[in-house]
């Protein structure tokens, strides 16, 4: 059984002193992406990130260690190469002991649950792999492409079909039972577009929102009438000045130059039962097509280059936001909601207007397609790219500095960088008992190939702990310090030599 260092003792208490408030960098940001190593380099098998100093990082699990042990399982779908397992978009139960890995494959998809205390892996279910044949396929008993994993307010897991299957969303009603016992649903009050990003409302408990992720993709929002989220009504945003053309991409000549920011509206998919207002019938299951976006096209809703993963918080006004990336577009959106049928749309962080490291040395990366997202327990929100930057350059993750929390970034300071040939990080996400920690995957690296890379590590997952980061410097010099408390925002920093800042021991004075 593997052992990780313990982080500050209470850290699961709530710390609603400054939850959702956004704070100053907490660390001192990295100056330029990483190189990129070789198939089993020594940085992939032991250390795959760059990160600021004091930050630990322990591989939890990967595909060598789990298939080289017969108790143990894990999705590889057949004839995929590198796309073979995919482990994507993770999701913690609320204890923070498990995590729940999607499978992102072609055909096959399913969802692995590991225990960290017990170091093991089991898949739950998956595909049977024919879903891919034929003129559309038969996904009468496959899944295609599991991106999202979301655990629901109720205990049950969430998980989407994004590129691959019919853009569905299963539901996993009991995913605490032994494999042979998992009761597995299709949750259609989704409306049937490509999954990429879901997370339930804070402010709106009875919301949950959800993006297509397409070059025309729309955002969505379901307002649900029971407790189990099945009934209720489905609605997508529309932002009061655009003027192009819905069913085109968000960057065809006819929409190019229009706004995605500003007034916008709800305007319902549904009525308040959950019928369509349209004449394409959102929640259809019809093969490779994503009828959800059809719907969206005919009401106008504004389309977005690339929606992919979403975050929700709170505003310092106590105003509900959903966060967004629009990957084609390098930019992150904020969606400040109003009242239920209003809300603001804003530029939240991008690669051509927001500033990058603001105060410390400067960084020659680039926002390069932002895909997911991650929160901590300050709200402070994470950026993380797609695809690395190159073939010899990684992927980066940002941390989004707001600490005025008015849902439009300050900076964004490089935060991490991977450095595993063929990959991409992604689905990061905190611990929910333990604030300090958090983990990452390593998808589809060069590795995971093993008729090309014999022996190969392959997809894997990562735990980092920041309980012992070394505080910033600032430009000048100076470490930044604790220097105020507002009600509105929570705690402010500025560049002092009086008093060291130290970020994991504010979340620690916070809990007690």
């Amino acid at each position: 059984m593997k052992l990780f260092p313990s982080a500050i003792g209470g850290l699961a208490v709530a710390i609603s002193a400054v939850v959702n408030a956004g704070t100053e960098p907490f660390f001192n940001p990295l100056t330029q992406s990483s190189a990129v190593a070789t198939p089993n380099h020594v940085n992939e098998l032991n250390s795959p990130w760059q990160t600021p100093a004091g930050i630990s990082q322990v591989n939890l699990t990967n595909m060598a260690e789990i298939e080289a042990d017969i108790n143990q399982s894990v999705v590889r779908a057949p004839g995929l190469g590198t796309g073979a397992s995919m482990w994507d978009m993770v999701a913690f139960d609320p204890s923070g002991e498990f995590v729940f890995i999607p499978h992102e494959t072609e055909h096959g998809a399913g969802v692995t649950r590991y225990s960290i205390a017990q170091d093991f892996a089991e898949v739950l279910f998956s595909g049977d792999n024919t879903g891919v044949r034929g003129e559309d396929g038969n996904w009468g008993s496959d899944w295609g492409a599991f991106d999202p994993a979301t655990f629901t307010p109720y205990g049950t897991l969430l998980l989407g079909e994004e590129w691959s299957g019919e853009g569905r969303v299963m539901e996993v009603l009991n995913p605490y039972a032994a494999p042979e016992n998992i009761r597995v649903k299709e949750k259609t009050s989704f409306a049937n577009v490509s999954q990429e990003g879901i997370r339930f409302g804070k402010v709106h408990a009875d919301t949950v929102y959800y993006v297509d992720e397409d070059r025309s993709g729309s955002i969505y929002k379901f307002v649900a009438s029971d407790d189990n989220f099945d009934q209720g009504q489905t609605f997508v945003l529309m932002v009061s000045a655009f003027d192009g053309d819905a069913s085109q991409n968000y960057n065809h000549e006819s929409n190019v130059d229009q706004p995605r920011t500003g007034v916008a509206r709800w305007v319902p998919l549904t009525n308040e039962n959950g019928r369509p207002r349209t004449a394409q019938d959102p929640f259809e299951n019809s093969g490779s097509s994503r009828p959800g976006r059809a719907a969206a096209d005919e009401l106008g809703a504004t389309p977005f280059g690339r929606p992919e993963d979403v975050e929700v918080g709170v505003l310092a006004n106590g105003n509900e936001v959903l966060y967004f990336t629009a990957t084609s577009e390098n930019t992150v959106y904020s969606v400040e909601m109003l009242n239920s049928k209003r809300a603001v749309v804003r530029e939240f962080a991008s690669e051509a207007n927001t500033p990058k490291n603001l105060g410390f040395p400067a960084t020659t990366g680039v926002i390069n397609s932002p895909d997911n997202l991650a929160q901590d327990a300050f709200g402070n929100i994470y950026i993380i790219e797609d695809a690395p930057n190159g073939g010899d350059v990684g992927g980066d993750i940002w941390f989004v500095r707001d600490a005025d929390n008015d849902g439009v970034a300050e900076s964004v300071d490089h935060f991490m960088s991977i450095q595993v040939d063929g990959a991409e990080a992604t689905g990061m996400i905190f611990n929910p008992a333990h604030p300090t920690r958090f983990v990452v995957s390593v998808q589809h690296p060069d590795s995971t190939d093993i008729e090309a890379v014999a022996g190969g590590q392959g997809d894997a997952l990562w735990m980092f702990d920041l309980a012992e980061v070394i505080p910033p410097t600032c430009e000048g010099g100076d470490r930044y310090n604790k220097y105020s408390y507002d009600n509105n925002v929570g705690y402010i920093f500025t560049c002092s030599s009086t008093r060291d800042f130290n970020f994991t021991r504010q979340l620690d004075n916070s809990a007690e």
